[in-house]
Protein backbone atom coordinates (compact mmCIF):
# COMPACT_ATOMS: atom_id res chain seq x y z
CA UNK A 1 0.00 0.00 0.00
CA UNK A 2 1.07 3.46 -1.00
CA UNK A 3 2.60 5.60 1.62
CA UNK A 4 0.36 8.54 2.39
CA UNK A 5 1.19 12.25 3.84
CA UNK A 6 1.36 13.44 7.09
CA UNK A 7 -2.07 14.47 8.68
CA UNK A 8 -1.18 18.58 8.52
CA UNK A 9 -0.64 18.18 5.31
CA UNK A 10 -3.57 16.64 4.45
CA UNK A 11 -5.90 19.23 6.55
CA UNK A 12 -4.75 21.62 3.91
CA UNK A 13 -7.09 20.08 1.57
CA UNK A 14 -10.08 22.16 3.35
CA UNK A 15 -9.36 25.22 1.43
CA UNK A 16 -11.15 24.01 -1.40
CA UNK A 17 -14.27 25.28 -2.29
CA UNK A 18 -16.72 23.11 -3.45
CA UNK A 19 -17.24 25.55 -6.53
CA UNK A 20 -13.25 25.54 -7.51
CA UNK A 21 -13.82 21.75 -7.71
CA UNK A 22 -16.54 22.05 -10.17
CA UNK A 23 -15.11 24.75 -11.81
CA UNK A 24 -11.76 22.30 -12.64
CA UNK A 25 -14.18 19.63 -12.69
CA UNK A 26 -16.13 20.50 -15.36
CA UNK A 27 -13.12 21.18 -17.66
CA UNK A 28 -11.66 17.89 -16.94
CA UNK A 29 -15.09 16.09 -18.23
CA UNK A 30 -14.90 18.40 -21.35
CA UNK A 31 -11.68 18.01 -22.17
CA UNK A 32 -10.85 14.55 -21.13
CA UNK A 33 -13.80 12.96 -20.55
CA UNK A 34 -16.36 13.93 -23.44
CA UNK A 35 -13.94 12.95 -26.46
CA UNK A 36 -14.21 8.97 -25.12
CA UNK A 37 -17.46 8.46 -23.74
CA UNK A 38 -18.05 6.63 -27.20
CA UNK A 39 -15.54 4.37 -26.87
CA UNK A 40 -16.60 3.41 -22.78
CA UNK A 41 -20.11 3.12 -24.36
CA UNK A 42 -19.22 0.68 -26.94
CA UNK A 43 -16.31 -0.88 -26.67
CA UNK A 44 -16.07 -1.12 -22.73
CA UNK A 45 -13.54 1.73 -22.09
CA UNK A 46 -12.18 1.99 -19.10
CA UNK A 47 -11.47 5.75 -18.47
CA UNK A 48 -8.55 5.28 -15.67
CA UNK A 49 -6.88 8.32 -16.18
CA UNK A 50 -10.26 10.20 -15.85
CA UNK A 51 -10.97 8.64 -12.62
CA UNK A 52 -7.25 9.30 -10.96
CA UNK A 53 -8.37 13.06 -12.76
CA UNK A 54 -10.95 13.31 -10.48
CA UNK A 55 -9.63 12.31 -7.73
CA UNK A 56 -6.42 14.93 -8.13
CA UNK A 57 -9.07 17.49 -8.51
CA UNK A 58 -11.03 16.13 -5.33
CA UNK A 59 -14.26 15.28 -6.65
CA UNK A 60 -13.73 12.37 -4.24
CA UNK A 61 -13.25 13.91 -1.18
CA UNK A 62 -16.06 16.19 -0.31
CA UNK A 63 -17.67 14.57 2.40
CA UNK A 64 -14.37 12.95 3.98
CA UNK A 65 -12.53 14.85 6.81
CA UNK A 66 -9.62 16.94 6.31
CA UNK A 67 -7.88 15.04 8.90
CA UNK A 68 -8.25 12.17 6.37
CA UNK A 69 -7.27 13.62 3.27
CA UNK A 70 -10.40 15.23 2.67
CA UNK A 71 -12.29 18.42 2.63
CA UNK A 72 -14.92 18.32 4.51
CA UNK A 73 -17.50 19.92 2.15
CA UNK A 74 -20.08 17.31 2.93
CA UNK A 75 -22.64 14.99 0.96
CA UNK A 76 -23.87 17.80 -1.19
CA UNK A 77 -20.38 19.05 -2.58
CA UNK A 78 -19.96 14.87 -3.30
CA UNK A 79 -23.65 14.49 -5.27
CA UNK A 80 -22.95 17.44 -7.37
CA UNK A 81 -19.44 15.85 -7.89
CA UNK A 82 -21.34 12.43 -9.19
CA UNK A 83 -24.05 15.11 -11.34
CA UNK A 84 -21.32 16.41 -13.09
CA UNK A 85 -19.87 13.82 -14.54
CA UNK A 86 -23.36 11.39 -14.80
CA UNK A 87 -24.46 14.47 -17.24
CA UNK A 88 -21.66 13.67 -19.77
CA UNK A 89 -21.08 9.81 -19.50
CA UNK A 90 -23.27 8.16 -16.77
CA UNK A 91 -21.33 4.77 -16.72
CA UNK A 92 -18.42 7.21 -15.50
CA UNK A 93 -20.64 8.76 -13.00
CA UNK A 94 -21.67 5.72 -11.34
CA UNK A 95 -17.53 5.20 -11.02
CA UNK A 96 -17.30 8.24 -9.44
CA UNK A 97 -20.27 7.01 -7.17
CA UNK A 98 -18.09 3.81 -6.52
CA UNK A 99 -15.40 5.86 -5.44
CA UNK A 100 -17.42 7.72 -3.22
CA UNK A 101 -19.22 4.97 -1.69
CA UNK A 102 -16.04 3.72 -1.10
CA UNK A 103 -14.94 6.62 0.74
CA UNK A 104 -17.92 7.10 2.29
CA UNK A 105 -17.79 3.48 4.13
CA UNK A 106 -14.74 4.21 5.34
CA UNK A 107 -15.12 7.72 6.81
CA UNK A 108 -18.14 5.75 9.02
CA UNK A 109 -15.85 3.38 9.94
CA UNK A 110 -14.34 3.07 13.46
CA UNK A 111 -11.67 1.52 12.00
CA UNK A 112 -8.53 3.88 12.55
CA UNK A 113 -5.93 1.81 10.54
CA UNK A 114 -7.92 2.10 7.20
CA UNK A 115 -8.90 5.68 7.96
CA UNK A 116 -5.44 6.73 8.12
CA UNK A 117 -3.73 4.39 5.58
CA UNK A 118 -6.11 3.76 2.72
CA UNK A 119 -9.23 6.37 3.12
CA UNK A 120 -6.41 9.49 2.09
CA UNK A 121 -5.52 7.44 -1.33
CA UNK A 122 -8.84 6.73 -2.33
CA UNK A 123 -10.31 10.13 -1.55
CA UNK A 124 -7.41 11.36 -3.82
CA UNK A 125 -7.95 8.71 -6.60
CA UNK A 126 -4.57 7.44 -6.08
CA UNK A 127 -6.08 3.86 -4.96
CA UNK A 128 -9.04 3.49 -7.31
CA UNK A 129 -11.93 1.49 -5.14
CA UNK A 130 -15.41 -0.23 -5.31
CA UNK A 131 -18.41 -1.46 -3.59
CA UNK A 132 -19.46 -5.12 -3.55
CA UNK A 133 -22.51 -4.31 -1.62
CA UNK A 134 -25.61 -5.11 -3.86
CA UNK A 135 -26.16 -8.32 -2.34
CA UNK A 136 -25.95 -7.25 0.86
CA UNK A 137 -28.34 -4.60 0.39
CA UNK A 138 -30.89 -6.45 -1.20
CA UNK A 139 -30.31 -9.36 1.60
CA UNK A 140 -30.43 -6.95 4.29
CA UNK A 141 -33.85 -5.60 2.78
CA UNK A 142 -35.31 -9.40 2.65
CA UNK A 143 -35.21 -9.81 -0.84
CA UNK A 144 -32.15 -11.66 -1.35
CA UNK A 145 -29.68 -14.57 0.71
CA UNK A 146 -26.22 -12.96 1.35
CA UNK A 147 -23.62 -14.71 -1.03
CA UNK A 148 -20.71 -14.64 0.91
CA UNK A 149 -20.03 -16.22 4.69
CA UNK A 150 -17.09 -15.41 7.07
CA UNK A 151 -15.56 -17.55 9.52
CA UNK A 152 -13.36 -16.35 12.54
CA UNK A 153 -9.84 -17.35 12.85
CA UNK A 154 -6.58 -15.84 14.09
CA UNK A 155 -5.92 -12.53 13.01
CA UNK A 156 -8.79 -12.09 11.26
CA UNK A 157 -11.71 -13.97 9.04
CA UNK A 158 -11.45 -16.58 6.28
CA UNK A 159 -14.39 -15.52 3.97
CA UNK A 160 -16.16 -18.15 1.29
CA UNK A 161 -18.73 -17.58 -1.93
CA UNK A 162 -19.04 -15.03 -4.77
CA UNK A 163 -20.30 -11.79 -5.26
CA UNK A 164 -21.92 -11.45 -8.97
CA UNK A 165 -21.75 -7.72 -9.48
CA UNK A 166 -19.00 -5.52 -8.30
CA UNK A 167 -17.97 -2.20 -10.52
CA UNK A 168 -15.07 0.23 -10.60
CA UNK A 169 -12.46 -3.01 -10.26
CA UNK A 170 -9.38 -3.48 -11.38
CA UNK A 171 -5.76 -4.31 -10.52
CA UNK A 172 -5.02 -3.30 -7.10
CA UNK A 173 -8.36 -1.28 -6.51
CA UNK A 174 -10.54 -1.90 -3.26
CA UNK A 175 -13.60 -2.01 -2.57
CA UNK A 176 -16.34 -3.10 0.71
CA UNK A 177 -18.30 -6.16 1.47
CA UNK A 178 -20.41 -7.54 3.56
CA UNK A 179 -20.68 -11.20 4.70
CA UNK A 180 -22.72 -13.23 7.46
CA UNK A 181 -20.82 -14.71 10.07
CA UNK A 182 -20.57 -18.05 10.61
CA UNK A 183 -22.81 -19.96 13.24
CA UNK A 184 -24.35 -16.64 13.74
CA UNK A 185 -26.92 -14.04 12.69
CA UNK A 186 -24.58 -11.50 12.96
CA UNK A 187 -22.73 -9.81 9.81
CA UNK A 188 -19.58 -8.49 9.05
CA UNK A 189 -18.15 -5.68 6.46
CA UNK A 190 -14.93 -5.24 5.29
CA UNK A 191 -12.67 -3.87 2.46
CA UNK A 192 -10.52 -6.30 0.35
CA UNK A 193 -8.69 -6.28 -2.75
CA UNK A 194 -7.74 -8.63 -5.74
CA UNK A 195 -4.55 -8.42 -3.66
CA UNK A 196 -5.52 -11.24 -1.49
CA UNK A 197 -4.89 -14.40 -2.09
CA UNK A 198 -8.07 -16.86 -3.06
CA UNK A 199 -9.30 -13.92 -4.23
CA UNK A 200 -10.43 -14.21 -8.19
CA UNK A 201 -12.01 -11.72 -10.70
CA UNK A 202 -14.31 -13.29 -13.46
CA UNK A 203 -15.70 -10.86 -16.29
CA UNK A 204 -19.39 -10.45 -16.22
CA UNK A 205 -21.37 -10.59 -19.31
CA UNK A 206 -22.19 -7.72 -21.81
CA UNK A 207 -24.42 -5.18 -20.68
CA UNK A 208 -26.83 -3.06 -22.59
CA UNK A 209 -24.96 0.09 -21.24
CA UNK A 210 -22.34 1.20 -18.60
CA UNK A 211 -19.63 -1.63 -20.63
CA UNK A 212 -17.11 0.55 -19.37
CA UNK A 213 -17.42 -0.12 -15.56
CA UNK A 214 -15.35 -2.35 -15.07
CA UNK A 215 -17.74 -4.65 -13.56
CA UNK A 216 -16.62 -8.37 -12.51
CA UNK A 217 -17.74 -11.25 -10.42
CA UNK A 218 -15.93 -12.06 -7.05
CA UNK A 219 -14.95 -15.11 -6.18
CA UNK A 220 -14.17 -16.07 -2.76
CA UNK A 221 -12.37 -19.87 -2.18
CA UNK A 222 -10.47 -19.26 1.57
CA UNK A 223 -10.17 -15.63 1.44
CA UNK A 224 -8.16 -14.47 4.49
CA UNK A 225 -9.62 -10.94 5.25
CA UNK A 226 -7.34 -9.08 8.33
CA UNK A 227 -8.38 -7.37 11.51
CA UNK A 228 -7.16 -4.45 10.02
CA UNK A 229 -8.89 -4.66 7.25
CA UNK A 230 -12.73 -4.76 8.92
CA UNK A 231 -14.88 -1.88 8.91
CA UNK A 232 -17.26 -3.35 11.61
CA UNK A 233 -18.18 -6.82 13.04
CA UNK A 234 -21.24 -7.36 14.14
CA UNK A 235 -22.14 -4.33 11.38
CA UNK A 236 -26.00 -3.50 11.72
CA UNK A 237 -25.72 -0.44 13.47
CA UNK A 238 -22.93 0.48 10.89
CA UNK A 239 -25.15 -0.72 8.31
CA UNK A 240 -27.74 1.44 9.33
CA UNK A 241 -25.18 4.40 9.61
CA UNK A 242 -24.06 4.40 6.74
CA UNK A 243 -26.87 3.46 4.02
CA UNK A 244 -28.73 6.87 3.96
CA UNK A 245 -25.54 8.25 2.23
CA UNK A 246 -25.08 4.90 0.39
CA UNK A 247 -28.36 5.85 -1.10
CA UNK A 248 -28.39 9.86 -1.56
CA UNK A 249 -25.25 10.06 -3.62
CA UNK A 250 -26.95 7.78 -6.34
CA UNK A 251 -29.15 10.58 -6.60
CA UNK A 252 -26.43 12.59 -8.54
CA UNK A 253 -26.15 9.84 -11.15
CA UNK A 254 -30.21 10.49 -12.01
CA UNK A 255 -30.12 14.52 -11.96
CA UNK A 256 -27.09 14.49 -14.38
CA UNK A 257 -28.85 11.97 -16.66
CA UNK A 258 -31.96 14.20 -16.31
CA UNK A 259 -30.32 17.45 -17.04
CA UNK A 260 -28.36 16.31 -20.23
CA UNK A 261 -32.10 14.75 -21.64
CA UNK A 262 -33.62 18.03 -21.16
CA UNK A 263 -30.41 19.54 -23.90
CA UNK A 264 -30.99 16.93 -25.53
CA UNK A 265 -34.68 18.12 -25.89
CA UNK A 266 -33.82 21.50 -26.01
CA UNK A 267 -31.63 20.81 -29.44
CA UNK A 268 -33.88 19.05 -30.90
CA UNK A 269 -36.64 21.74 -30.63
CA UNK A 270 -34.46 24.06 -32.54
CA UNK A 271 -35.62 22.04 -35.50
CA UNK A 272 -38.78 20.00 -34.73
CA UNK A 273 -40.21 22.49 -32.00
CA UNK A 274 -43.59 22.41 -34.01
CA UNK A 275 -44.45 18.88 -33.88
CA UNK A 276 -42.36 18.35 -30.47
CA UNK A 277 -45.22 20.72 -28.56
CA UNK A 278 -47.66 17.89 -28.68
CA UNK A 279 -45.91 15.40 -27.06
CA UNK A 280 -46.85 14.47 -23.27
CA UNK A 281 -43.56 15.86 -21.24
CA UNK A 282 -41.83 19.07 -22.22
CA UNK A 283 -38.98 20.85 -21.32
CA UNK A 284 -40.34 23.30 -18.78
CA UNK A 285 -42.16 20.48 -17.12
CA UNK A 286 -39.05 18.17 -16.60
CA UNK A 287 -36.86 21.05 -15.97
CA UNK A 288 -39.23 21.83 -13.54
CA UNK A 289 -39.17 18.26 -11.72
CA UNK A 290 -35.65 18.43 -11.86
CA UNK A 291 -35.07 21.39 -9.98
CA UNK A 292 -37.43 20.17 -7.09
CA UNK A 293 -35.97 16.96 -7.13
CA UNK A 294 -32.35 19.04 -6.88
CA UNK A 295 -33.17 21.20 -3.92
CA UNK A 296 -34.55 18.25 -1.97
CA UNK A 297 -31.69 16.46 -2.26
CA UNK A 298 -29.04 18.75 -1.45
CA UNK A 299 -31.31 19.88 1.52
CA UNK A 300 -31.04 16.26 2.62
CA UNK A 301 -27.56 15.92 2.30
CA UNK A 302 -26.80 19.17 3.86
CA UNK A 303 -28.86 18.52 6.58
CA UNK A 304 -27.07 14.99 7.06
CA UNK A 305 -23.45 16.61 6.59
CA UNK A 306 -24.04 18.98 9.62
CA UNK A 307 -24.65 15.94 12.17
CA UNK A 308 -22.01 14.79 14.28
CA UNK A 309 -19.10 13.70 11.70
CA UNK A 310 -21.05 13.78 8.61
CA UNK A 311 -23.12 10.45 10.29
CA UNK A 312 -26.50 9.48 10.29
CA UNK A 313 -28.86 10.25 13.68
CA UNK A 314 -27.00 8.20 16.35
CA UNK A 315 -28.24 5.90 19.03
CA UNK A 316 -29.04 8.81 21.36
CA UNK A 317 -30.69 10.63 18.66
CA UNK A 318 -34.59 10.97 18.34
CA UNK A 319 -35.42 6.81 16.33
CA UNK A 320 -38.56 8.72 14.45
CA UNK A 321 -36.49 11.59 13.49
CA UNK A 322 -33.95 9.11 12.13
CA UNK A 323 -36.61 7.08 10.52
CA UNK A 324 -38.36 10.34 8.53
CA UNK A 325 -34.51 11.31 7.52
CA UNK A 326 -34.11 7.93 5.84
CA UNK A 327 -37.90 7.87 4.26
CA UNK A 328 -36.82 11.03 2.84
CA UNK A 329 -33.36 9.56 1.23
CA UNK A 330 -35.56 6.87 -0.10
CA UNK A 331 -38.09 9.33 -1.55
CA UNK A 332 -35.35 11.05 -3.43
CA UNK A 333 -34.29 7.99 -4.80
CA UNK A 334 -37.17 7.34 -6.14
CA UNK A 335 -37.71 10.13 -8.02
CA UNK A 336 -34.30 10.52 -9.21
CA UNK A 337 -35.42 7.01 -10.84
CA UNK A 338 -38.76 7.98 -12.26
CA UNK A 339 -37.19 11.00 -13.60
CA UNK A 340 -34.63 8.96 -15.28
CA UNK A 341 -36.74 7.35 -16.89
CA UNK A 342 -39.16 10.48 -18.05
CA UNK A 343 -36.71 12.42 -18.96
CA UNK A 344 -34.86 9.28 -21.37
CA UNK A 345 -38.13 8.91 -22.53
CA UNK A 346 -38.97 12.27 -23.65
CA UNK A 347 -35.42 12.91 -25.02
CA UNK A 348 -35.73 9.69 -27.28
CA UNK A 349 -39.22 10.96 -28.80
CA UNK A 350 -38.11 14.38 -29.02
CA UNK A 351 -35.65 13.39 -31.39
CA UNK A 352 -37.43 11.22 -33.57
CA UNK A 353 -36.37 8.73 -36.23
CA UNK A 354 -32.71 9.84 -35.32
CA UNK A 355 -32.68 9.11 -31.84
CA UNK A 356 -33.24 5.08 -33.20
CA UNK A 357 -30.30 5.48 -35.06
CA UNK A 358 -27.33 2.92 -32.71
CA UNK A 359 -24.79 4.93 -31.19
CA UNK A 360 -26.64 8.32 -30.97
CA UNK A 361 -26.73 10.17 -27.50
CA UNK A 362 -30.50 9.90 -27.24
CA UNK A 363 -29.80 6.34 -27.64
CA UNK A 364 -27.77 5.97 -25.14
CA UNK A 365 -29.40 8.25 -21.97
CA UNK A 366 -32.50 5.62 -22.61
CA UNK A 367 -30.37 3.06 -21.96
CA UNK A 368 -28.61 4.47 -19.08
CA UNK A 369 -31.70 5.44 -17.63
CA UNK A 370 -32.94 2.12 -16.93
CA UNK A 371 -29.59 1.52 -14.62
CA UNK A 372 -30.61 4.37 -12.73
CA UNK A 373 -33.59 2.85 -12.07
CA UNK A 374 -32.53 -1.12 -11.62
CA UNK A 375 -28.78 0.09 -9.89
CA UNK A 376 -28.78 -1.67 -6.33
CA UNK A 377 -30.96 -0.34 -4.48
CA UNK A 378 -33.49 -0.94 -7.60
CA UNK A 379 -36.86 1.02 -8.06
CA UNK A 380 -38.81 -1.67 -6.60
CA UNK A 381 -37.08 -2.46 -3.88
CA UNK A 382 -36.78 0.90 -3.05
CA UNK A 383 -41.10 1.05 -2.91
CA UNK A 384 -40.77 -2.11 -0.91
CA UNK A 385 -38.43 -0.41 1.94
CA UNK A 386 -40.79 2.30 1.75
CA UNK A 387 -43.74 0.32 2.11
CA UNK A 388 -42.51 -1.76 4.99
CA UNK A 389 -41.76 1.74 6.82
CA UNK A 390 -44.93 2.99 6.02
CA UNK A 391 -46.35 -0.32 7.10
CA UNK A 392 -44.23 -0.20 10.51
CA UNK A 393 -45.36 3.22 11.52
CA UNK A 394 -49.08 1.95 11.32
CA UNK A 395 -48.72 -0.84 13.37
CA UNK A 396 -46.29 1.69 16.37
Amino acid sequence: MQAVSNLSDRAVAKTQAPETMLVELQKAIATQLAPQVADIDLKGQYPRQFMHLVGEIGGYKQAVAPEYGGTGNGLKAAVQAIEAISQECLCTGFMAWCQIACTWYMQNSDNAYLKQHLLPLVATGKVLGGTGLSNPMKHFAGIEKIALVAERCAGGYVLNGMLPWVSNLGAGHHFGIAARLANSDDYLMAIVSDELEGMTLRCNAHFIALEGSNTYSCIFRNVFVPDKLILAAPCEEYVNRIRPGFILTQVGMGLGLVASCIQIMERANQRYGHVNCFLDDQVEDLAASLAITREKTYAIATQMSQQEGDRPLSKQASKQASKQAFKQVIQARISASELSLRAANAAMLHVGARGYLHGGIAERKLRESYFVAIVTPALKQLKKMLHDMEKSEVKS
